[in-house]
């Protein structure tokens, strides 16, 4: 199958070296480029993209809330995105994981990496990374919360629901969860997607967000961190 990927950026070189890089890809497409966040929301509805591109700092419509508009829509139900920043330390990254994004890349990635990053966000994986994305959603999340990443906590889970949520949060992949729990690598999946049915959360990232803000994973606790 072919990603249809849309690219949002307001800087008109970045979005062409994007776009050519995901064009050199035989399995991607580029099917739209957008300078604003609210050009976003409209491309993404109307090429019906795979996964979004989404740059934070962009005007008319930032892409925080791009990427809300976007995860509220339930005709964009299968569009994820993924969201490009300048510094690994942004504040703002942990805001556009509560609305909606399956993971973040800084912008001066490699290109082999964002190539990955886009086919693993596009199947529905979180792009995170267990280190440094780990100790940046523990920091943003210790203060209180505006609005939670999705309408139900943990407290609905069974405990071995809760045993494989704290994992998820870890970083862990469903094959390291089963190995950890000594589960099959198939019932750790099934396990996982319950769990995100009862959260009604869409991805993995927003399983890691409920993680930190229930308090079930603290800084310290990812990764010997």
């Amino acid at each position: 199958m072919t990603i249809r990927v849309l690219l949002a950026d307001d800087q008109t070189l970045v979005r062409e070296a994007f776009a050519m890089l995901v064009e050199s890809a035989r399995d991607m497409a580029v099917v739209g480029q957008a300078p604003t966040g609210r050009e976003a929301v409209r491309l993404a509805r109307s090429e019906r993209a795979d996964l979004v591109v989404m740059d934070i700092r962009m005007p008319d419509l930032d892409g925080i809330e791009a990427t809300r508009l976007i995860a509220a829509d339930e005709d964009l139900a299968g569009v994820r995105v993924l969201v490009l920043t300048t510094y690994d330390t942004d504040e703002h990254i942990v805001e556009a994981l509560r609305a909606g994004a399956s993971g973040f890349l800084v912008k001066d990635t490699r290109p082999a990496e964002l190539l990955d990053a886009i086919r693993t966000v596009a199947a529905g994986e979180a792009l995170l990374s267990p280190g440094p994305t780990a100790r940046l959603i523990a920091r943003f999340l210790r203060g209180p919360s505006a609005q939670p990443a999705v309408p139900g906590g943990p407290g609905g889970l069974s405990e071995r629901e809760r045993e494989v949520l704290t994992l998820v949060a870890r970083g862990l992949n469903n094959t390291e969860i089963a190995e950890a729990l000594g589960l099959s690598p198939l019932t750790a999946k099934t396990h996982v997607s319950r769990i995100m049915g009862k959260l009604g959360a869409r991805d993995r990232a927003q399983l890691v967000v409920v993680a930190y803000e229930s308090g079930m994973v603290t800084p310290g606790t990812c990764n010997g961190e």
